[in-house]
């Protein structure tokens, strides 16, 4: 049997570590908290609209919104229920596969993203974007693109 050596980190890549945890979890919780607080809705289908919205026709195979959202199929499903309640989504059936569905976004949704979308970018840019220097922006554009580059390999 072959011994696996751990790479531990070492005490700056766990304050590293930490941090980056800290502050992804803070800034997403207080973007969610304000969508939730201004708009009525969560942070997830907000996402879903902002994709539906930037789609051809704004409308979208479910499964391809799963992926582009970052959301498994089943959870995605609920969410598309729940705004099909709302009036901000229709599903139909997708006329090349009989078992897929494509989700559409109403003139109602699209109204709800619309006002919803002001706040939002607005706490993005003061809760991110105003705590950083152009030279730092540009520096979190990078390490994100390479953790998802990495990532997103097979």
């Amino acid at each position: 049997m072959l011994a696996v050596m751990t790479r531990w980190l070492d005490p700056n890549e766990q304050r590293t570590w930490r941090s980056f945890l800290a502050a992804s979890r803070a800034l997403m919780d207080t973007l969610d908290r304000e969508l939730q607080r201004d708009a009525g809705m969560p942070h997830a289908y907000y996402e879903i609209l902002v994709r539906l919205s930037e789609a051809p026709a704004r409308r979208l195979r479910m499964s391809e919104l799963a992926d582009a959202s970052g959301s498994s199929r089943s959870r995605l499903s609920h969410a598309v229920a729940r705004l099909e309640a709302a009036g901000w989504v229709r599903r139909e059936d997708c006329p090349t596969d009989r078992r897929g569905q494509i989700a559409l976004l109403t003139d109602e949704g699209f109204a709800a993203l619309a006002a919803a979308a002001p706040g939002h970018v607005e706490g993005v840019r003061r809760h991110l974007f105003d705590a950083l220097r152009p030279a730092q922006v540009d520096q979190l554009r990078r390490i994100s693109e390479a953790l998802t580059e990495r990532l997103s390999r097979p």
